[in-house]
């Protein structure tokens, strides 16, 4: 990706509130029901890894909710990162860990970031392309424990074709700005993650015409 790629597109919406923290319209419609995902199908204790955390309002609340998993937060971005950290300081939960910079669509950074019991990502793989969707998922598999779960979140087309006329639209305007961006289709997204050799766990139809990929790394026994 070139360092224009490499910057949160303006697609990516989220506002400055006066405390220096960033607020995303999107995250506060969606996180109940990614977290109902995650009471219902992460391991119950371990490292959690969120890719692309965002402005931190969602790994704020899965901290919260579920205390048993270690939450480390993930950006490229520097006004991500420092929104994280006011999250996190707002908070004062002892699970969430200082986040840190990834790009998580660069090859090697499974091994520092390994033993994973839950990779989780919302809302980017519309924001990449598609080399940069593979590596993500080839060194997410990598950095996963024995057992442990991918967790992929967002809008994503079905047999190749967007299912609402919105969902159409917003594929075009990121495409127009970033032309090797966009939806990637459910059933690439399958065989990626099983080229990996990681194990389909489901894949739940979500609101809003999102989908929810949860895969799990094989036990190495």
């Amino acid at each position: 990706m070139t360092d224009e790629e490499q910057s949160t597109p303006k697609i990516s919406f989220a506002e400055a509130g006066e405390d220096g923290r960033l607020h995303a319209p999107s995250a506060e419609r969606n996180v109940d029901a990614i977290l109902q995902v995650l009471r219902a199908h992460a391991p119950s204790e371990g490292k959690a890894l969120e890719i692309a955390s965002g402005t931190g309002q969602h790994i704020v609340h899965f901290a919260r909710q579920l205390p048993e998993l270690d939450w480390q937060p993930s950006e490229v971005d520097p006004a991500r990162i420092e929104s994280i950290r006011i999250w996190r300081e707002k908070a004062g939960l002892a699970n969430l860990r200082e986040p840190v910079t990834l790009d998580a669509t660069h090859p090697g950074w499974s091994v520092r970031h390994g033993g994973q019991i839950l990779i989780m990502l919302s809302n980017l793989m519309h924001l990449i392309d598609t080399s940069s969707a593979q590596t993500l998922i080839s060194e997410s598999a990598q950095a996963l424990a024995p057992l442990g779960r991918l967790m992929i979140y967002g809008p994503f087309f079905r047999d190749g074709r967007a299912t609402s006329d919105g969902d159409s639209r917003f594929h075009a305007k990121i495409v127009q700005e970033h032309p090797t961006f966009g939806y990637k289709n459910d059933a690439d997204m399958l065989g990626w993650l099983r080229e990996t050799g990681l194990h389909i766990v489901e894949t739940l139809a979500m609101p809003a015409n999102n989908l929810t990929f949860i895969a799990e790394r094989p036990d190495d026994k």
